[in-house]
């Protein structure tokens, strides 16, 4: 099935057929813990929309934006990475894992990134401002260009992940002294 600019209201999978979905809008939209395998999202938007745990085995996203969207535990690395690219606005990602991804295209803003896997993924460039990062883990990441201002709670080894040209604000900057154990007093 293929859908061209249509809108969905309130839907859930059992409303859509696994096609092409072009510069759809979908809102309110409950997809929780949904088999999305054969689907695939140009140039999508979902807003206020639940993709919680939802199976991304094979599906696509191209171009998408979420806003106010919730996202929790999303497996991305399992969908496919050819023209993956996301904008999230407001959206909480906690326990979401992008391993290995290619996610240099992606915006995070305003999110809530808790405990996701940043491992060995490539977030040059990447926008996470405003960010909750609590638990995120970063190991082998390509960082350089990213933005972090204004982000919280983030803990990044310098020695194990390339930071040149990374956007940092103060005082959550000096968490990239955490791995030195080292007690840092506020003026």
């Amino acid at each position: 099935m293929d859908c061209y600019q249509e809108e969905f209201q309130g839907k859930t999978l059992a409303h859509l057929e696994p096609g092409e979905y072009e510069e759809c809008v979908f809102r309110n939209c409950d997809l929780s813990e949904s088999a999305l395998k054969g689907f695939t999202f140009l140039n999508c938007e979902f807003d206020g929309c639940n993709l919680s745990n939802a199976d991304l085995t094979d599906c696509s996203f191209q171009e998408c934006h979420f806003s106010a969207c919730k996202l929790v535990g999303l497996q991305f690395h399992e969908a496919k990475a050819f023209g993956f690219e996301i904008q999230c606005e407001k959206c909480n990602l906690d326990h979401c894992v992008f391993y290995q991804m290619d996610i240099s295209r992606c915006t995070f803003s305003g999110c809530s990134l808790v405990e996701a896997d940043f491992s060995e993924a490539n977030a040059q460039g990447v926008d996470f401002s405003g960010s909750e990062l609590q638990g995120a883990v970063f190991d082998q990441t390509n960082l350089e260009k990213a933005d972090l201002r204004f982000a919280k709670q983030y803990s990044i080894n310098p020695e194990a992940n390339s930071l040149s040209g990374c956007s940092f604000s103060s005082p959550e900057v000096l968490s990239l002294l955490d791995k030195y154990g080292l007690v840092i007093e506020q003026a």
